[in-house]
């Protein structure tokens, strides 16, 4: 209980009558004692009235989703109400106060886990106008907060509704399978085995077999949660960016029908999901909840854990910073390639990209831009290593990354790499 801004205002009024007037120190401290006793009589009013609430529950949510939020409060002898929700800064709310009995606000979900919104806060003044009173009302409520598996499942169907307009009507998927479906026209991203060398000398153009692309396969996601990975990316980390390329890519494979599962690794393996039939949602509700550590990756205990199984499509989520960081990883990936086919999806920042291609306008400008162009050549370099030994590399934009990872898994499927 505090008082107002009003009651010290007529405490300044009655030191400056006493000041300025001659008044008898009795009538002096009379007037004080009749300013403390209505702020009493006030403070009582708000202690005898406990206010009522209700607020919106959030349901479960996806990273960067948002919620129309509510808090309405009953509390009737108040002068003036004013409702506050504080959040944690994995969440937001805008905006997070308001005058009145009702706050009208928008949740919006910035970091994956599990969170808590806090008991609201309800900040009253008396009738008078002269005590106030914060109150906490409402029981904390607990907010569950997943990649954003929402937009896979929408990327998903929008290549599903892309390759039923192209083909004119629903049919199975195509690709490099075991199965043949027709004779098309020679595309430059066939495969040498598909073309049809009797049906190219007949009709004098290059002409390629199309067969139904062998379903049931597997697909592993390695999840790389060390201290690279806790480098801030676009409005994340890029643990946060790969988490959600992983929801985009496990959507794609239910939608392809193969079977999809999730090992997640730093210096020891954290977490391991088999792949399953219809397995995103498995693969988002065991990793969703992941942050990176301050340890190095363990690249080489991960995928001796992954070789073991047998032969799928492994897609690492890691960060290529440049060629010395890289290095733990160049030496560990043979020991994948010589049983699966290996994916390394690894995101660009558009930061160092920005850096190195700004124009400088002082010294240290020139300097910094050395530096990131010495970083990306770095970076390029280790990349081109990891395609030398047989690993499909995917490096995209953060706004791209999950549609890159879902094009690199599409094309390895055409080319009956899994």
């Amino acid at each position: 209980m505090t008082p107002t801004r009003w009651c010290a205002a007529l405490f300044a009024l009655v030191a400056l009558m006493a000041a300025l007037l001659p008044l008898a120190p009795v009538v002096v401290v009379l007037a004080a004692c009749v300013v403390v006793g209505l702020t009493l009589a006030d403070a009582l009013v708000l202690s005898r009235q406990v206010p009522q609430a209700t607020r919106t529950p959030p349901p479960v949510l996806a990273r960067g989703a948002t919620f129309p939020f509510e808090v309405d409060v009953t509390l009737d002898s108040a002068r003036s109400v004013r409702v506050r929700q504080p959040v944690p800064p994995e969440l937001g709310v805008d905006p997070s106060e308001a005058p009145g009995r009702s706050l009208r606000a928008t949740l919006t979900a910035r970091h994956r886990g599990n969170h808590v919104v806090p008991p609201a806060v309800v900040r009253s003044t008396g009738p008078l106008g002269l005590a106030r009173r914060d109150r906490a009302v409402l029981e904390p409520i607990p907010v569950t907060v997943f990649p954003d598996l929402p937009k896979a499942r929408r990327m998903a169907m929008a290549r599903r509704t892309a390759r039923s307009a192209e083909e004119g009507r629903i049919r199975a998927r195509l690709g490099l399978g075991t199965e043949f479906e027709t004779v098309r026209d020679y595309s430059p991203d066939d495969d040498v085995r598909q073309i049809n060398w009797m049906a190219t000398s007949r009709v004098g153009r290059p002409m390629s077999n199309q067969y139904r692309v062998d379903e049931n396969r597997d697909l592993l996601c390695m999840v790389d949660t060390g201290r690279l990975m806790a480098a801030p990316l676009a409005d994340g980390t890029r643990l946060d960016v790969a988490l959600d390329a992983v929801a985009a890519l496990a959507a794609a494979v239910d939608d392809a029908g193969d079977r999809v599962g999730a090992i997640a690794f730093d210096s020891a393996v954290r977490r391991v999901l088999s792949p399953r039939r219809r397995g995103a949602e498995a693969v988002v509700r065991a990793l969703y909840d992941l942050e990176p550590v301050e340890q190095e990756s363990a690249y080489d205990e991960a995928f001796q854990v992954a070789s073991g199984r047998k032969r799928a499509l492994l897609a690492l989520f890691t960060d290529v910073m440049d060629g010395t960081a890289a290095r733990p990883l160049l030496e560990a990936v043979p020991v994948l390639l010589r049983r699966h086919a290996v994916l390394i999806a690894t995101c660009r920042d558009p930061d160092v990209v920005a850096t190195a291609q700004a124009m400088p306008g002082r010294l240290f400008d020139v300097y910094r831009s050395a530096v990131a162009l010495e970083v990306l050549e770095s970076r390029q370099r280790a990349l081109a290593v990891l395609r030398s030994l047989g690993a499909v590399v995917v490096d995209a934009e953060p706004e791209q990354f999950g549609a890159a990872c879902v094009a690199g898994y599409v094309r390895l499927k055409q080319r009956a790499r899994l």
